[in-house]
């Protein structure tokens, strides 16, 4: 029997624990640079081992039909620039919807986050103010304008969400759909308003190679369905194990996260990987341990 003691606290305090050795492993949602794959004190890998969206959420209740942004409109609200629910941009975007009278509340994370970077980058990748004013990282400076509230982690960004009538922030898709929370279809690269579903964030996987150290950050997918926000999601093991039982034990995790992982992912609100990335993963995480071989199954059928 294997028993993992897995803690949930952000990406950025995961990697600092992986740097100082003081873990396992970890996982991101913006893996790990470079240099911090240098830094750590046993060595550290990056195996992408899922995929999903990061969508854009919010609390409106009676709002019909689901909220449209283009890509101007949700920039400039994350930019404190749009600040009530009956900004012109919005209703532009949203022709039959009826609005209430609120002022927005952007929430976001207080704490380092991968989806905090994946979001950022995304915005830098489309807009050159933000990327002038904000930039990228796991922790930003928000705008000082409009409303703005940090929280801590998925749940503390899913609750803050629910309880303030107006909110709008953003989550890991599987948060927003396992507590049905609003979210918002995103003009995409190509145009269209594009719905965060499992099916949209695998078409934007398919639009680029994954490069031999699995650092792949899809910024603004191209195609036609590809939601606009993805990343893969890392596990970040260490290099090498002093103790050969965790080696081997490392090893079965991720192969059950291979194979059944990526079965049970889409119920989870993930995306599975592609077979090419699936295959690539086993044949590196099979060096762990000398003392077992990864095996790979075909996936079950959808």
């Amino acid at each position: 029997e294997l028993k993992i003691n897995y803690q949930s606290m952000g990406s950025g305090a995961g990697v600092k624990q992986v740097v100082r050795g003081v873990v396992d492993f970890g996982g991101s949602d913006i893996g790990m640079t470079p240099e911090e794959i240098d830094e750590a004190k046993h060595g550290a890998m990056m195996l992408p081992m899922t995929a999903g969206a990061v969508v854009l959420a919010y609390n409106l209740p009676d709002l019909d039909p689901p909220l449209r942004l283009r890509r101007q409109t949700y920039t400039d609200i994350l930019l404190g620039k749009i600040t009530r629910w009956r900004a012109p941009e919005i209703a532009a975007d949203n022709p039959d919807a009826n609005f209430p009278d609120l002022p927005i509340t952007v929430v976001h994370r207080a704490d380092g986050s991968g989806a905090t970077a994946v979001l950022t980058a995304h915005l830098a990748a489309i807009s050159p103010e933000w990327d002038r004013r904000i930039g990228v990282g796991k922790n930003v400076d928000w705008p000082r304008t409009g409303r703005f509230v940090g929280t801590k982690g998925n749940d503390g960004m899913t609750n803050q969400i629910m309880l303030v009538a107006g909110a709008f922030g953003y989550l890991d898709y599987s948060f927003a759909a396992n507590n049905e929370v609003g979210m918002a279809m995103l003009e995409n690269r190509a145009g269209n308003f594009i719905r965060p579903t499992n099916t949209s964030a695998e078409a934007s996987l398919g639009t680029a190679d994954m490069p031999d150290d699995f650092r792949l950050f899809i910024t603004d997918p191209e195609g036609a369905d590809s939601y606009p926000v993805v990343t893969y999601t890392w596990l970040l093991p260490l290099q090498t194990y002093k103790d050969p039982l965790k080696a081997k034990a490392m090893e079965i995790f991720i192969e059950y996260g291979l194979n059944e992982g990526q079965d049970v992912a889409p119920r989870l609100g993930y995306a599975p990987l592609p077979q090419a990335v699936r295959e690539r993963v086993a044949a590196a995480a099979d060096q762990i341990s000398p003392d077992y071989e990864l095996t790979l199954r075909p996936r079950e059928a959808p």
